[in-house]
């Protein structure tokens, strides 16, 4: 499972960063199959900022889901955590402060998720779904992925969806 955009409410942080910065705040319709460097010119530099990682908030019934799955299955985190040298430590400080109940054996900060091998796949991101291997990919819908659909992963709107589909 991924972290931003799935578990961590990236695009909310994106829009208060954003609008921070510019005065404007930009809404789901502005951005919805825009790609993130596009829409907000910052980004490089907000991924290099601290405390970006550290206070996203949690997606919309994440944690009650995550906490359920975690007990019906051999539940990893993973993330590509290494392009940028900060998302490291308060990616994993992150996850210690919402869930709790995810050690610290279960997280996997990598660069390429190519290297994970599993059953199922929760993403928001084409490249990392469509390199995975598993039986189940499910596409996190979020602006960037809105209008794509390449017909090879099954597409959540919500956690509720997931809960559905896996619990």
């Amino acid at each position: 499972m991924d972290m931003d955009g799935v578990m961590a409410d990236l695009y909310e942080q994106l829009f208060d960063w954003d609008e921070r910065d510019s005065g404007k705040r930009k809404t789901w319709e502005d951005v919805a199959g825009r790609k993130e460097k596009e829409t907000f010119p910052m980004i490089r530099h907000y991924l290099f900022c601290e405390g970006f990682f550290r206070t996203m908030k949690v997606m919309k019934g994440c944690r009650e889901v995550v906490e359920h799955l975690n007990t019906k299955y051999d539940l990893y985190i993973t993330s590509a955590a290494t392009e940028f040298p900060l998302s490291l430590p308060e990616k994993q400080a992150w996850l210690n402060e919402h869930f709790p109940f995810i050690g610290w054996q279960q997280m996997v900060f990598c660069g390429s998720k190519q290297i994970i091998h599993a059953d199922i796949m929760i993403d928001d991101h084409f490249k990392n779904l469509d390199v995975f291997k598993g039986e189940m990919s499910i596409l996190f819908t979020q602006p960037h992925n809105a209008h794509a659909d390449n017909g090879k992963h099954i597409r959540v709107h919500t956690w509720e969806e997931i809960a559905k589909l896996l619990l």
